[in-house]
């Protein structure tokens, strides 16, 4: 497990815009507690204006996953829509370089899981899936069309 966003999550994942590259987009996250659970909440804006298109919450992975990790685990709800998470690897060197895969968020607390082999390159200059012993970030993004976020993650981490 790498997270259930309780005892000060605030302190291990970080709000991002695509403002930091002239986007438009604007949200935030928040952490919430319901029914002895808590949970981070990603909201806003994203908005494909200048250029733009996201807005995420991400930390940083400290320690080297096991090479046998299969993929990434989430307990996750929203707003019917599609979201993604973004991996960062020792090889991802430039801003704009990343590993996506993409769930749905239904109403309902669901488990999704994205096998590493689900995840796409952002580019032509990156091995075509990530290696787990690599990894050493994970974002939850609202990405690439114009809409209203709603995305809650009760649990996220890796199998």
């Amino acid at each position: 497990m790498l997270d259930t966003f309780d005892n000060n999550p605030q302190s291990r994942w970080e709000f991002l815009a695509d403002t930091v590259m002239g986007g438009v987009s604007n949200g935030k996250v928040s952490y919430s507690q319901e029914n002895g659970s808590a949970y981070a909440r990603l909201t806003g804006t994203v908005s494909t204006q200048n250029r733009g298109g996201f807005i995420q919450f991400r930390s940083e992975i400290e320690e080297k996953l096991p090479d046998n990790t299969k993929g990434i685990r989430l307990v996750t709800r929203g707003n019917n829509q599609m979201y993604f998470v973004h991996l960062r690897t020792s090889g991802t060197l430039l801003p704009w370089q990343y590993y996506q895969g993409s769930f749905d968020a239904t109403q309902s607390w669901t488990e999704v899981r994205i096998p590493f082999s689900a995840f796409k390159a952002s580019g032509r200059m990156l091995r075509s899936e990530p290696r787990p012993t690599q990894v050493n970030s994970i974002a939850v993004v609202a990405f690439g069309r114009d809409h209203q976020a709603l995305v809650d993650v009760q649990e996220i981490g890796f199998y």
